[in-house]
This record gives structure tokens, C-alpha cells and sequence, in this order.
């Protein structure tokens, strides 16, 4: 099911390409069951916990990322469009560890940072190999000053290696 939504505005939001020598089906599996999430879904040196996760169009998760640096960071995600295998799109919002929304400021972010983004996920399959692109709907200048930026490029490292290891 298509959703209403705006697309990203490449030239101003954060937009990252990857490319994966495994099948589209182990990357889709890795963004879609709990236990693969777990694995990568944080940054190295970083813990991730979810407290729900509920994988359909209208579910969404509730995630704490806890960072020995700078203490936790929780999130509310709610899914807008799951597209098997090659689309997922999600709203990201900060919140405190009941899923109540909050803004980024409460949530001790930067104060430009936005109460909510929107990520798009798109998986493609050619020769046995997946060309990841990940959107996300926040400026990738404020994401790279922030550390959200390298920290989406170390999580996806960590996706490779979990992904070389056969998980």
C-alpha cells in the first residue's frame, strides 16, 4: 500500500547508498526481524534495546539506543509503508522510555534537530548483490554535526559485517 507522502528532498536531506554482495532477502530480513535489528541497529560501542517492535504497516517500534558517552537516546518509530522486499518507509520520533513523544530539545538534542523524521528504505537486487538507499528527512549537514550522519554509516558497517557472517 502507497502512502501520501512527500519524498525526500535529496539535495538538502541526508541520502546514503550501500551496496551489499548478498541477495535482497538477507538485507530485507535484517531490517525486519528483531533479531537480526539487535545485532546492528546501533552504533559500535553502543547498545540498542527495544522495548516493542511490531512489524506492519501501522506498527512500529520503540528503540533505546544507550551510548556509554551521552547517556540513552530513546525512539518511537511508526511504519507508513512496507513495500516486501524493497520499501519501507517510517516515521522517527524522539520519546522518553513510556513512548510518550517528545521534542528533540527534552530529549537533550541539538534544538535544530526535528521532533520527527521520515526514513525511507529501498533495497534493489541486481546480480545477487542489493543497492541499499536510505533517506532520511533532516539536513545532512545538522546529521553530520550531530554524529546521526557516521552514525548511520557505522551502523550499516555493521550490517555488512553482520551480513558477511552469514546472519
Amino acid at each position: 500500500m502507497k502512502s501520501n507522502l512527500i519524498e525526500p528532498d535529496a539535495g538538502r536531506e541526508v541520502l546514503i547508498t550501500r551496496s551489499f554482495d548478498v541477495p535482497r532477502d538477507l538485507v530485507w530480513r535484517a531490517w525486519t526481524e528483531l533479531d537480526h535489528l539487535k545485532q546492528w541497529h546501533a552504533p559500535r560501542g553502543c547498545e540498542i534495546h527495544f522495548e516493542r517492535f511490531d512489524f506492519r504497516e501501522g506498527g512500529g517500534f520503540l528503540s533505546c539506543i544507550r551510548n556509554p558517552a551521552f547517556g540513552e537516546c530513546w525512539c518511537v518509530a511508526e511504519y507508513l509503508e512496507i513495500s516486501k522486499p524493497e520499501r519501507i518507509v517510517y516515521k522517527l520520533s524522539m520519546a522518553d522510555a513510556a513512548g510518550n513523544l517528545i521534542s528533540a530539545t527534552a530529549a537533550g538534542h541539538d534544538p535544530g534537530w526535528p521532533d520527527e523524521t521520515i526514513l525511507t528504505l529501498t533495497l534493489e537486487e541486481s546480480g545477487g548483490k542489493t543497492l541499499l538507499t536510505l533517506h532520511q528527512t533532516v539536513s545532512e549537514e545538522l546529521a553530520k554535526r550531530t554524529g546521526a550522519y557516521p552514525s548511520w554509516l557505522d551502523m550499516l558497517d555493521r550490517l555488512a559485517g553482520q551480513l558477511e557472517a552469514g546472519g
